[in-house]
Order: structure tokens, then C-alpha cells, then sequence
């Protein structure tokens, strides 16, 4: 089993850690995202992994300025268009679609943060690229979170990344701290300049969350008050680790282990 003591105030990460708990829960999602299960389905499969864990929603109380209402279920799920906050509805899944799911839970009062986009069915090459695309920028963003790094550092690996394969970075949302909550210091935006921005120290541990769209970047709010849409309707994709920085190099808190 693989133990990290990050610092003496941070919780001892093991295999009934908040990270383990995200990671189980969105393997779990990703095998019952299938053609004919609706958003609310899976939104129930998480709802009742978290209880049955005594685990804690880090979603359904969380009302930031920018949301209509407080969101009100578990699970983020962002569908073709849709690339962030998507709030759970009866849409059936059908083969073909791009499905990000979004995942945030306190697990003895400590969080962890993860996303995966999953293809549903016959994928489509273009999307195929895209989650290629976004999982490469989240291994530089990791590989560049080590000690004595800047926040900058893992923004520009990020955003590298995505506009090399010709896609446009929006910094409207990024990454953060994580801890007792979902969101703290600092913010690691997905496009930022080498050397700048926080210090990376031993103890700190952050969700790093590449996202992007197919088409301008542009985005809208849906009629829902909390999904993110593409303005040009392209499609996006979102992939996001929960990653501790220690003395040997980043750990990533959330890795998912299907075997």
C-alpha cells in the first residue's frame, strides 16, 4: 500500500483516502456511462458510492457567486457541448457522446477532485484527439507540479500543450488548491508564463484540470444556470488530478487502477 505522510498538518494518503475514494467512484462512473443510461442515473451511482463510504458531497450545497442556485446533486456530467459544471438531467446517453464526469469528495474531512471525459460507444477521431490532447497536458501539468516550482510553471506546461495541437486555451476556470474544501489557494489557471505565480513547497496539493474546446473557446451559460456550454456548440473535454507536491516528485492523489 502506498503511504505518503505530506506534511504534519496534512492527513496520512492511503487506500481509504479521499483521493482513492474519487478515483474508485469515477472507474465506477466510467463503466456505467453506456447508451440508454440517463445523467440522473449516474448521478445516483455516485450518490450512493458517497454513502455508502460516509463520505461527504463537496457539489450538492456548493452555491459560488457564478452559479443560479446551489447545485444541488453529487456529480458534474457535461455532455458533448457541454464542458464544465454540467448539472445531472434525465438527457439519455446515446453511442457517440462526449461525457465528462466531474467528481469532488470530503472523505474524513479531506478532498479530492478528478475528472475524466469518457467516449460513449463509437468514438469520434476528433474527439479521440481531443481527450488525447487534454490527458498529455495534464501529464505536463504533473510532471511539472514539483517542489521549488511556480504555479506558472504548470500553466505554461498546460497551455503548451493544448495550443500546439491548434485549440484554444480559455483561463476562465483552472485549477486550485485542494484541502478541508474543494476550492482554496492557489489557483493554477491552464495557460500562464514559466517562473511566476505561487511556490510549490512540500505539503501543497492541488486539482490541476485541463479543459478546452473543439471550436473559438467562446462560452455560455445554459437555461440550467450552471452548465458551461461552447458558444459555437464544438464540442470540449475535461480531464483534472488531485496532486500532492512532496520532496520526490508530485504524487497524483486521485490515479485511477482498473486492475
Amino acid at each position: 500500500m502506498r503511504v505518503v505522510v505530506l506534511t504534519t498538518s496534512y492527513p496520512r494518503w492511503d487506500g481509504d483516502s479521499a483521493g482513492r475514494f474519487v478515483a474508485d467512484v469515477l472507474l465506477a462512473l466510467e463503466a456505467a456511462a453506456r447508451p440508454g443510461v440517463t445523467l440522473l442515473d449516474l448521478d445516483a451511482l455516485a450518490n450512493s458510492m458517497i454513502r455508502d463510504r460516509g463520505a461527504a458531497s463537496c457539489y450538492i450545497d456548493y452555491h459560488p457567486s457564478f452559479g443560479a442556485m446551489p447545485f444541488g446533486k453529487v456529480l458534474c456530467t457535461s455532455v458533448n457541448d457541454a464542458v464544465l459544471h454540467g448539472l445531472p438531467c434525465e438527457y439519455v446517453v446515446r453511442d457517440g457522446d462526449n461525457v465528462t464526469l466531474d467528481f469532488a469528495a470530503s472523505v474524513d474531512g479531506w478532498v479530492a477532485d478528478s475528472a475524466i471525459t469518457v467516449l460513449v460507444g463509437t468514438p469520434r477521431p476528433q474527439d479521440v484527439h481531443m481527450i488525447e490532447t487534454a490527458e498529455s497536458a495534464l501529464a505536463a501539468g504533473i510532471a511539472a507540479a514539483v517542489s521549488g516550482n511556480r504555479t506558472g510553471d504548470i500553466s505554461a506546461a498546460i497551455g503548451a500543450v493544448i495550443t500546439e495541437a491548434g485549440y484554444v486555451v480559455n483561463t476562465a476556470f483552472g485549477g486550485h488548491g485542494v484541502g478541508r474544501t474543494m476550492h482554496e489557494f492557489p489557483n493554477v489557471p491552464n495557460a500562464g508564463t514559466a517562473g511566476h505565480g505561487s511556490r510549490l513547497d512540500p505539503g501543497v496539493v492541488i486539482a490541476i484540470e485541463p479543459w478546452f474546446l473543439a471550436g473559438d473557446g467562446r462560452i455560455k451559460v445554459d437555461t440550467d444556470g450552471w452548465t458551461i456550454r461552447s458558444a459555437d456548440q464544438s464540442r470540449g473535454v475535461h480531464v483534472e488530478h488531485t496532486v500532492a507536491i512532496t520532496a520526490d516528485g508530485p504524487m497524483v492523489l486521485t490515479e485511477r487502477d482498473p486492475g
